[in-house]
């Protein structure tokens, strides 16, 4: 393929350290929490909360976002952009506790060419917890710093295939997995290679003495509901003419993703970032 010189670029990153929609007891919708969104033309945005409560479920102390976007001041490189979400004394219903949750996306645009190469420095838990028993944490460190060669897409990627179907794998073989979970993730696993859109995780696997069942970076707890963490889907769009790169890909982490079952019922994202940026 031959390379297209990007002569100019459009910046383009959303953070939100919570939001959701609960359906019982009551139908209610929580709005976003420290959400920023970059301009186009690039520069530096935050928000900040002092701490938020709704009622017993969920709660943090502090929180804040910020999301950057700049051309690089070295000679020969391209465009930069940030997303971070910072979320602290998280508590959800008694059952998930966290000090300190980090989830940080940086993207580096070339000056040449359309796929960026993507980094999750310094992204973290600090003293997660379920049911007061500590989570262990296994990270995918080649997921965690991703730069496919010659332009190729994210999706299309043989070695990123190759880990998101070995995550698959070791959550469908857990046996306890929900219906739910199951068809979600044989849809993923049919679609690998053959979709504009991967989802995996920067986490292989989760390990602690607490309640529930584990598959990968999912976890099934009875009367409360299901918890993914590290989740991050990368979706494409506008094809080029060999439809092996993309003007367009958009990155999208949440930290923990909250899927509640009980006499609370919703979904509840916490630490979302998403960025794209197209350049042309």
């Amino acid at each position: 393929m031959p390379e297209v010189k990007a002569k100019d670029h459009i910046y383009n990153a959303e953070a939100t350290v919570l939001s959701g929609k609960l359906t019982l007891p009551v139908a209610q919708t929580i709005e976003p929490q420290a959400h920023s969104k970059l301009d186009p033309k690039g520069g530096y945005y935050n928000q900040t909360s002092d701490g938020y409560a709704l009622q017993s479920i969920i709660s943090f102390d502090y929180a804040y976002s910020h999301v950057a976007g700049n051309k690089s001041l070295k000679e020969g490189e391209g465009w930069n952009t940030l997303t971070t979400t910072v979320v602290e004394g998280l508590n959800v219903m008694e059952v998930v506790t966290a000090d300190r949750v980090v989830g940080q996306t940086i993207t580096h645009h070339p000056l040449v060419g359309h796929m960026p190469s993507i980094s999750f420095l310094g992204t973290r838990f600090e003293n997660l917890r379920i049911a007061g028993v500590p989570v262990e944490l296994e990270w995918d460190q080649e997921i965690s710093s991703l730069t496919p060669e010659n332009d190729l897409a994210f999706a299309l990627d043989p070695g990123l295939i190759s880990r998101a179907g070995r995550q698959y794998s070791a959550i469908l073989q857990n046996k306890n997995l929900s219906p739910r979970l199951q068809k979600h993730y044989n849809q993923l696993s049919k679609a690998l290679g053959v979709s504009e859109t991967i989802e995996c995780s920067l986490v292989n696997r989760v390990a602690g003495l607490f309640p529930g069942t584990i598959a990968g970076n999912t976890i099934s707890i009875p009367g409360f509901g299901t918890i993914t963490l590290g989740k991050l889907t990368i979706k494409h769009e506008n094809p080029l003419d060999t439809a092996k790169t993309y003007k367009k890909t958009t990155f999208t982490l949440t930290m923990i993703d909250l899927n509640l079952g009980c006499v609370i019922d919703g979904d509840i994202p916490i630490g979302t970032g998403s960025t794209n940026g197209t350049t042309g």
